[in-house]
């Protein structure tokens, strides 16, 4: 599974490099050095407001997302919800493998998307890796601190 959290950078033609150990995980559990590279779904900050990341999925990982979507139906989605996540999370997702060193090229559309100027942040999120800018990042984190379920049954389930 992808954990911890990695600070690196981003130049500026794109190229940034995946952390090792989330190489590592993708060629050792996912038994491919391929992966999508694709917008997040939105996160909600207070009001309105919405801000993206990006996230890598898992070559087959990304193969059997893109299943499900086939019939939203069974998951639940109305037409028009399912047609937007088509929209936010296949439409432009871009097959990648990293070079020899690790980097990769992150699609202009994508690094404008998700703010991404110098600094950035990979976040092991289990079977995939979020990328946030250092300052959608800080972001995420105050709004998570609002979300976070304090004195629910599930954390006490979850031994936390």
């Amino acid at each position: 599974m992808f954990r911890g959290k990695f600070d690196t950078t981003i130049d500026a033609k794109g190229r940034t490099s995946i952390p090792a150990k989330f190489r590592e995980v993708l060629l050792d559990t996912f038994g491919d050095e391929r992966f999508f590279l694709t917008k997040s779904s939105p996160v909600r900050l207070d009001g309105d407001e919405v801000c993206y990341g990006l996230v890598i999925y898992p070559y087959h990982e990304f193969l059997a997302l893109e299943e499900k979507l086939k019939d939203g139906t069974a998951l639940g989605l109305t037409v028009n919800q399912l047609a937007a996540v088509r929209r936010t999370v296949l439409v432009p997702a871009v097959e990648c493998v990293a070079d020899k060193l690790g980097r990769v090229l992150v699609p202009n559309d994508l690094r404008k998307t998700a703010q991404l100027e110098r600094e950035i942040h990979f976040v092991g999120m289990q079977n995939k890796v979020d990328i946030y800018s250092q300052s959608v990042w800080a972001r995420v984190c105050e709004q998570d601190e609002q979300n976070f379920p304090v004195d629910s049954a599930a954390l006490a389930g979850l031994g936390l």
